[in-house]
């Protein structure tokens, strides 16, 4: 019996090599799947030949620039491009670029994280539904719309909050108000944090969705209440997403250019306080500046811009590599 078993087995099934193996799973072994393999290759290729030409492109007019510099270019307060000898420096756009961008990302990371918590864990389909809709418009909207709304409708509006910071917490230097238009860092901050709250939560929302359902109803099987459900379970798991996401709201509160210009009354200079006009970004000074800048100047606003340019480098390189962590979201690793 075990003997005619053994006879009417089937031989075993040659496995295929390793080398085999290795081109099935890039799918060349078809004509179609090579070309497109070769096709997407040559345009991440193509990007990196462009990111490069842009790079080589800054950084030799910046040269130009910043070899006839009389000041330090890194901490010189003053952007005189137009005497003899020039002195320019990026000491009060970095600052401004920054405290901007931490004021933004102070008052929007918390409530996109809340917002898509609510989404996602809390509110109902029927209202879910268009509240992620309207956010997702938001993000659609112009950056000179929102300038536009925020010199026309944020500013005038702002006296009140202002007038309360002074009253409290005036005595810290940071919050004191000399009465003047609330054209500054704190109002650009808001705007921007309007701007980049669309982003953060978009993403947020995605990343939650994606927790595993049994860990949610493990939580719940053990009496876990749902905020503890939130705080147990999807939170931990999506860490790494809302901090990359926040990463791509920095990018884009670091370089958004026409709303700061339309906001931000600019006297290129450092103040302690966040209330009054002063400071000014690297992209407000670029976009302010570049159209009635000599040649030599707009080596100098391209100087600035490519410190921007590897600012931003450096906070999507960070993205990626937070991303980069977790297998459930690099496509690289999956």
């Amino acid at each position: 019996m075990d003997i005619s078993t053994q006879n009417t087995q089937a031989p075993p099934t040659p496995q295929p090599s390793p080398a085999e193996q290795k081109r099935a799973a890039r799918g060349a072994t078809r004509p179609g799947d090579r070309i497109f393999l070769g096709l997407s290759r040559g345009s991440g290729i193509f990007l990196l030949v462009i990111m490069a030409a842009i790079a080589v492109f800054l950084t030799y007019r910046a040269t130009l620039a910043i070899s006839k510099d009389e000041g330090n270019f890194l901490t010189t307060f003053e952007w005189n491009t137009g005497t003899v000898p020039p002195v320019f420096g990026i000491a009060v756009l970095a600052y401004g670029t920054i405290v901007s961008s931490i004021i933004a990302m102070v008052i929007a990371v918390p409530i996109a994280v809340a917002i898509a918590l609510f989404l996602t864990h809390y509110a109902p389909r029927k209202l879910g539904g268009p509240i992620a809709y309207v956010i997702d418009l938001l993000a659609a909207v112009p950056s000179i719309v929102y300038g536009l709304w925020g010199a026309l409708i944020l500013v005038p509006h702002m006296d009140g909050l202002f007038h309360w910071l002074n009253d409290y917490f005036g005595w810290t230097g940071i919050f004191s108000w000399e009465e003047g238009p609330a054209r500054s860092m704190l109002t650009v901050g808001i705007l921007l944090a309007i701007m980049i709250l669309p982003i953060i939560t978009n993403v947020s929302r995605e990343v939650f969705r994606q927790v595993p359902q049994m860990h949610e109803e493990a939580a719940l099987a053990l009496g876990a209440t749902r905020w503890e459900v939130i705080r147990m379970a999807v939170l931990p798991f999506g860490r790494s997403g809302v901090i990359s996401a926040s990463m791509l709201g920095l990018g884009r509160a670091l370089g958004e250019t026409m709303a700061v210009a339309t906001v931000l009354s600019p006297d290129f200079d450092i103040h302690a306080s966040l209330l009054n006009p002063g400071g000014g970004t690297f992209a407000q000074n670029i976009a302010s500046k570049f159209g009635e800048a000599s040649e030599f100047g707009r080596d100098a606003l391209i100087a600035s811009g490519l410190v921007l340019f590897v600012i931003t480098l450096l906070v999507n390189g960070a993205a990626r590599a937070i991303i980069a962590r977790r297998k459930e979201y690099s496509g690289a690793n999956a």
